[in-house]
């Protein structure tokens, strides 16, 4: 009896220390002193890259599964009418620019002087219609022609006369030059025609297709003929900086990290080896507990999503990789270091 008593006891100390530990390990508390340790996923930015143009593709420069660096050229469409437009483009802005030249220059020396003699020699008709006038006048008077005459000697007069002042009002406007409005006018169409110019050379520099950011290429949609838009992907890229693990954080242990805080990460992927890290963001606002986080406690109590970036150099760490992170709970947060900078 004795000894049932004495078995007994040593398997309730045995699962107490058991359930103790599972509790621990499921709920992600601190599992050493100033330890914390939570569980999650890796996470892995994707983007969609399209051509901010409407054309026929030309060449596809990458396939899948590439590696790429920031700035290097993945695609081009067809040029053939994007570089015409701009020539097009140029031609009227060079036009223009002419005008404006003209209209602010204002009349030439030589326009002036045309004007000028135009009035003098209207001056000397109006002068002698004049006077051609009054002989006949005269004459009508003395009964030697008809009135009818004089009439028309005086018509003749009166219009070489406006024609005089019609000419003395062009020399005016000649000296003068250009109307300002006129030349603010063809400003205006020279920026007009700037901006239109700029438009075209920037759908010719789209007709290029460049990575945004360092990756690997995880989906090549479009081939060479396809024809591309806004709205069609041509590859969808897996950028490879940052990775982070994308893992869930209890009300209690919140106080216990903080953004900048250093982490380790390892995975069952690469047993033994440990990840530099840090935690790069922590959710405000609390949620439910997800399904695909392993825990035993209820599934409705609420957690917070917590980033926690990892040093990838070796581009081991893949989209969806259980991880686990481990945060030393006593250190200061580290504002503005990298730790995948150091070696």
């Amino acid at each position: 009896m004795q000894r049932k008593i004495f078995m007994l006891l040593i398997a309730a100390v045995v699962l107490g220390a058991s359930g103790s530990a599972a509790w621990n390990f499921f709920n992600h508390r601190e599992v050493g002193a100033g330890t914390l340790t939570l569980y999650g996923n890796v996470d892995i930015r994707q983007v969609q890259l399209a051509f901010n143009a409407s054309e026929r593709i030309a060449t596809m420069q990458v396939r899948e599964g590439e590696p790429v660096r920031k700035g290097q050229l993945l695609a081009t469409l067809d040029t053939v009418r994007l570089a015409g437009n701009v020539d097009l483009q140029q031609a009227q802005l060079a036009s223009q620019r002419q005008v404006v030249a003209r209209l602010e220059a204002g009349s030439r020396p030589e326009e002036i002087s045309r004007a000028q003699a135009d009035v003098e020699a209207a001056r000397i008709d109006a002068d002698n219609a004049e006077s051609n006038y009054r002989r006949m006048k005269r004459l009508a008077e003395q009964h030697f022609i008809s009135t009818q005459q004089a009439d028309d000697a005086r018509a003749k007069s009166d219009a070489a006369q406006a024609r005089y002042v019609s000419l003395q009002e062009t020399l005016k406007l000649v000296q003068q030059g250009p109307r300002k409005e006129d030349i603010a006018a063809a400003r205006a169409m020279l920026k007009a025609d700037q901006a239109a110019l700029d438009v075209a050379s920037k759908a010719l520099a789209d007709a290029s297709l460049y990575a945004p950011d360092s990756g690997i290429v995880q989906e090549r949609i479009l081939e060479p003929g396809d024809m591309a838009s806004p709205q069609r992907p041509v590859y969808t890229l897996a950028l490879t900086d940052p990775v982070w693990v994308r893992a869930y954080v209890q009300g209690p242990d919140l106080g216990k990290i903080k953004p900048g805080m250093r982490a380790e990460v390892s995975t069952d992927s690469f047993p033994g080896k440990e990840y530099r890290a840090w935690v790069g963001y922590i959710s405000p606002s609390a949620e439910f507990t997800p399904k695909s986080v392993e825990t035993t406690e209820v599934r409705s109590s609420l957690v917070y999503q917590a980033r926690i970036f990892v040093c990838n150099p070796q581009g081991e760490l893949r989209q969806g990789m259980p991880a686990t992170v481990t945060i030393a709970t006593g250190q200061p947060p580290v504002a503005g270091d990298d730790p995948c900078n150091h070696s």
